[in-house]
């Protein structure tokens, strides 16, 4: 079995500020990480490997530094990595990034038929949840999304049974391979890497396609592709705390106090619905 799962690496959100004077994400001196939904989206390919047999390519697209987020999927068991770097593909949204996967899958697949594509249900840096599922569309393969369990994967009859959330619950469902799924991270927690599995990341190759590799117009690549712009980006007020009661002095004077408080907001509010009865 063949399957491919689709990295990201994102700024750390617990990092992240935003520049008060052009209103958009200051990345200098943040430290990028692995978007954490696709090492559980990798974690759960090398375990269907180890099960059925087969190998797992990771795939990412974004700049040369990029590469460490692979090696990473590498030190996790993934056999392969292939790393989509172009000055082109530069500004995408999640239409032209799913064009991008889409047509370097297909390349992938050409060579050595794809069977399942694994992606986190989302990224912490964007949260749309997009991109998994307009990849799937593109490719034109089965979309099971919002995915915490995988039940089975019958080889044979060219299936997949798994579980996935949905409002109120979740459902079992089954669909035809190839297919694309986007999980949860609690479908399974990403192993350690053993020293071995960590030298042979920082040894292996990993080849690099542009847009020329992959055959894409320019056209539907990076900013030319994307019909997505951002109107405003800020960061939100923030909230005044509310009244603090300091019980040190004695439990009888902090519960007068709150209670001064208390009936005097209630006050307030009477007040104010009587004077709005009057009008």
């Amino acid at each position: 079995m063949h399957i491919v799962c689709c990295i990201k690496q994102v700024p750390d959100t617990a990092q992240v500020k935003i520049d008060p004077e052009t209103n958009t994400l200051v990345r200098s001196g943040v430290e990028s990480i692995s978007n954490p939904y696709d090492l559980v989206a990798t974690e759960a390919g090398v375990q269907l490997v180890e099960k059925y047999g087969g190998k797992v390519t990771v795939i990412s697209m974004g700049p040369p530094q990029t590469e460490s987020a692979l090696r990473e999927c590498l030190s996790l068991g993934a056999t392969e990595a292939i790393l989509l770097s172009d000055r082109a593909f530069a500004g995408a949204d999640t239409l032209a990034t799913s064009y991008t996967l889409a047509r370097a899958i297909s390349k992938i697949s050409a060579a050595d038929p794809v069977d399942l594509v694994i992606c986190g249900r989302q990224a912490i840096d964007g949260d749309t949840g997009q991109t998994g599922p307009g990849t799937a569309t593109r490719l034109g393969y089965s979309q099971l999304v919002y995915v915490s369990k995988i039940i089975k994967v019958d080889i044979e009859n060219r299936t997949i049974t798994v579980r996935r959330q949905v409002e109120g619950g979740s459902e079992t469902i089954e669909g035809k391979l190839p297919a694309l799924l986007t999980v949860e991270l609690e479908l399974t927690t990403p192993r350690y890497a053993t020293l071995p599995e960590f030298v042979r990341a920082l040894r292996q190759d990993i080849r690099v396609w542009g847009a020329s590799q992959i055959e894409a117009p320019a056209e539907r690549l990076g900013l030319k592709g994307s019909p997505t712009w951002v109107k405003e980006i800020f960061v939100p007020k923030p909230q005044r705390g509310g009244v603090i009661f300091d019980g040190t002095s004695g439990s009888e004077q902090v519960v007068d106090n709150f209670l001064a408080t208390l009936f005097g907001k209630e006050a307030e509010l009477l007040s104010e619905l009587f004077d709005k009865g009057k009008g």
